[in-house]
């Protein structure tokens, strides 16, 4: 059931919310828990739908790490210069779930929001980019956020792992999981918003529902519009929580 509004907006003590999605799709299915009518507003590189009470703004932030970064960026560059920056930004969409942890239709809340493929390839196996010596592969949600969200909505809680290749074989399914034993889904996005965020100094999220198992691909098997209705409901259940965050409580 999605919240009803007076239950589900922020109040005006809570922290400005960005939802970057991926494609429209995800993001509108964000937009249908709000009554009225998103309102578009052209920022430098992008393009927020706001939603009714200035509280949450949406973006589809486009495909794959690298491009759901430099848009995630763009907002809350823009809206940092407006004088309104965001206290909190949330990666959501569909993914692929990690069977039998995640099963098609379950709702996942990342407690860390991994870089899976960002690294080299060596004779010894993958050596992810922190052993490189470069960077970070990892960014982790606020704890107690992500409990009390996941309590709120019926979530799983474990690692969302970001790739620039979807997974299409077994053989990968299996190397991702020994790689990353918490792992409960897959997507291409969470990452590259987090990275933006990070640079913000804003916590992130990610909340995915997922669509379809991680592995061989068996796009009769995907359940695209049922995981589209659970983002919808569990975004939904997830307002009152944000409604109450305070972000200095972390």
């Amino acid at each position: 059931m999605v919240v009803p509004a007076e239950e589900g907006l922020l109040t005006a003590s809570a922290p400005r919310i960005l939802v970057a999605t991926a494609v429209p799709a995800e993001r509108d299915a964000v937009a249908g828990v709000f009554p009225g009518q998103v309102q578009e507003t052209p920022r430098p590189g992008v393009t927020l739908h706001q939603v009714p009470g200035g509280c949450y703004d949406l973006l589809a932030a486009g495909v794959g790490p690298a491009l759901a970064a430099a848009s995630t960026a763009a907002a809350l560059t823009a809206t940092a210069l407006d004088g309104r920056p965001y206290g909190l930004v949330i990666s959501a969409g569909i993914a692929g779930g990690f069977l039998p942890a995640a099963p098609v239709g379950s709702l996942v809340l990342a407690d860390e929001i991994t870089a899976a493929d960002l690294g080299a390839e060596t004779p010894d196996g993958f050596l992810p980019v922190t052993a490189l010596g470069f960077g970070t592969a990892t960014h982790r949600p606020p704890p107690a956020l992500v409990r009390r969200s996941a309590t709120a909505i019926g979530a799983r809680t474990g690692a969302v792992l970001t790739v620039s290749t979807v997974t299409g074989t077994a053989e990968r399914a299996a190397d991702l999981r020994e790689r990353h034993p918490t792992a409960l889904a897959e997507a291409m996005e969470g990452f590259g918003v987090a990275e933006a965020a990070a640079a913000h100094g804003v916590p992130v999220l990610e909340l995915r529902a997922v669509s379809n198992p991680v592995g061989p691909r068996d796009r009769a098997a995907w359940r695209i519009g049922e995981a589209l209705t659970a983002l919808t409901e569990g975004f939904g259940k997830l307002a009152p929580v944000l409604e109450s965050w305070n972000p200095h409580d972390q």
